[in-house]
């Protein structure tokens, strides 16, 4: 998936995190909220400005970066 135009990084918004289409919802908080438990379907009803797709673009995000991590060995 192509997050590129979903997730947005803006210097003075939420510290500069990750966010979803320049709102103050992070990747991190609907990570965590998929971590606690919540469904998708939860999320899209308590948060209701954001998408299906939204969702996915914050997975495939942390997967990208996931991907990216480099672990020096000593």
């Amino acid at each position: 998936m192509d997050y590129q135009n979903i997730i947005t990084i803006e210097p003075g918004k939420r510290s500069g995190k990750p966010c979803i289409r320049g709102m103050r919802i992070t990747v991190y908080d609907v990570l965590e909220y998929l971590a606690g438990g919540m469904t998708e379907a939860e999320i899209l009803e308590d948060f209701s400005e954001l998408t299906s797709e939204d969702i996915k673009a914050c997975l495939a995000f942390a997967a990208d970066r996931e991907k990216k991590l480099f672990v020096a060995s000593l």
